[in-house]
Parts: structure tokens; sequence; C-alpha cells
């Protein structure tokens, strides 16, 4: 019944509005979690042009992105130009850790990282990791334990990327919740892997004619199988429009005897019990391809 919580941290207002809102929510329940942080320009307005792939258009409509992340998160980096999330709101982006919370690496660019994940070279990956990295060392002082690649978009080669060696853990793909040690090039590292199981609220149901409350129960009935899961939530809808629901979700858990911690401390007590490959899958609800747990994993 042990269900690690890790927040995605992508945008400015995400930052600004939503890490105050969340810390909140989670210091009235005593409960800490995992916060992956964007550190650079917010440019996910960037995203817009995608509208012109079908699919892509499909999705806004389908998950009511302007309800549920609002109209200065979609177009940001579009209109204006996308400011540095760790130049304006290291005060903010701080809050977390000083609380107790555990603080790991997103992004430096979100949209740059997910957009390009396939056409940047690995030098040009290796270059966004390590800029992410050295604002996470400007904020906080420390190097970075953990990272989160944005939207899942994480391959072999990401791993290994020299600016991700120097990890102790990532989280990178989706898949049973079982801690592996992934395999590179052939060879396992020993860099656990933390898979995500659980869906999202904007891969469920956002947009849909269905009640938030049955999104609860959706998220109740999968974890009450008695086994470990994970869980992302987003600084800018549970952080948002999407708190209340949220907070009845871990009341409602909370009730049914389920605890939350961050993932160092669910790593801790569910350790890697095999190797297995991060793969190009698909997940529900979630549009273009996601790091999948594959390859023969165990």
């Amino acid at each position: 019944m042990s269900i690690g919580l890790r927040i995605d941290v992508d945008t400015f207002r995400g930052t600004r509005d939503g890490i105050p809102k969340l810390l909140r929510i989670l210091s009235k329940r005593d409960i800490q979690a995992t916060w992956y942080m964007t550190l650079g320009p917010d440019n996910m307005g960037r995203h817009l042009r995608r509208m012109l792939r079908p699919s892509f258009a499909l999705k806004m409509v389908r998950s009511g992105a302007p309800s549920l992340y609002g109209w200065d998160i979609i177009l940001r980096g579009t209109i204006w130009p996308g400011q540095v999330i760790s130049e304006h709101l290291a005060t903010t982006l701080r809050k977390p850790a000083d609380a107790g919370h555990e603080v790991g690496v997103h992004a430096w660019d979100h949209h740059r990282w997910q957009v390009g994940i396939d056409s940047l070279s690995d030098t040009e990956l290796d270059a966004e990791l390590a800029r992410a990295c050295e604002a996470f060392v400007a904020v906080y002082g420390r190097e970075a334990s953990t990272a989160a690649a944005p939207g899942w978009r994480c391959t072999q080669r990401v791993l290994g990327l020299h600016s991700s060696m120097s990890l102790k853990y990532r989280s990178d793909c989706r898949g049973p919740a079982r801690a592996f040690r992934p395999r590179v090039a052939g060879h396992a590292i020993d860099q656990p892997q933390i898979p995500v199981d659980l869906p999202t609220y904007d891969e469920g149901f956002a947009g849909s004619s269905r009640s938030d409350a049955s999104w609860n129960d959706l998220l109740l009935a999968r974890i009450g199988d008695d086994k470990p899961h994970v869980l992302t939530i987003h600084a800018e809808s549970e952080g948002g429009s999407k708190a209340s629901v949220f907070e009845e979700f871990l009341d409602r858990a909370l009730a049914s005897g389920h605890f939350f911690e961050p993932l160092r401390d669910w790593l801790a007590r569910h350790p890697p019990s095999g190797e297995g490959s991060i793969v190009k899958g698909t997940v529900p609800g979630r549009e273009g391809w996601v790091g999948v747990v594959g390859g023969g994993g165990r």
C-alpha cells in the first residue's frame, strides 16, 4: 500500500502558483513527495505548432487543455518570450526542499527536450541535461541525485549521457511499479529506474464527460490491490484547477490505509529486483511515444 508520489513542475506558472498550493495540501496531511523541477525557459506554448498534427489537435480538444492548464501556460513562449524559471523563481523552487521534500531535475527547456528527443544529437541532449543540472546547483547549492525525462521521453542513449551518469537513480518510463537496473549498450547500469504505473489526470479524465469523483474512484480501484504504485501529478493541474480533486483523492486513500512517500524512500522500501530496458511505446491517452519498460524486463 506504498505509493511513491512524484510531482512534475513543467512551467513558470506551475512553479509560481502550483508549488505553494501543493505544499499546503501535502503539509496539511503530513505527506512528502519527490518534485522534478523545470529550471530553464518556459516555452511550453510552442507545442501549439503541433496543432497541425491531427492527433495532437484531437488531444488538445479532448483534454480540455485551456480549462485544465490556463491560457498563460498554453501561450507561454509564443506571444511573449519564455522566462527562465530558475532566474525568476529560485526562492519558490527552494520551498519544497526547505520543507524536507526530495527535489530533482526535470528539464532545462521542457518543450525542446520533448519535441527534440529524436532529432537532437547526443551532444545537444547532454548539453540540455548539463544546463539543467548546473541550474539545480545554483538554486539548491548541491548536485541533483535524481532526474525524470520530460514527458517520459527517454531511451537508452539518454541514460548513457555523461551528465546522467552522476545521478543516483532516475524515473523516466512507464510500466509496472517495480524498480529495475536498466540496460545500456547491453549492460545493466547501477542506476535504478522507477517506472510510473498509474495514469495522469490528462491521460484519463481531462475533457471527458465523466466526473472528477469518478477519476478518484478509478485511481482508488487501481491502488486497492495491495501492491506498491507510483503516481505522477503536475503542479499545473493538481496544483491548479484540480487541487480539490487531488485533495479528495489523498483523503480517501489515507482513510483506506494507503500512505505516500518520496521516491527515494519508495526505492529503499522496494529496491531493484532485476534488469530491464527502456524502449519506445505508447500509453493510452498520451499523444506520441513514451519510454516504457521492455526488452525482457524482470
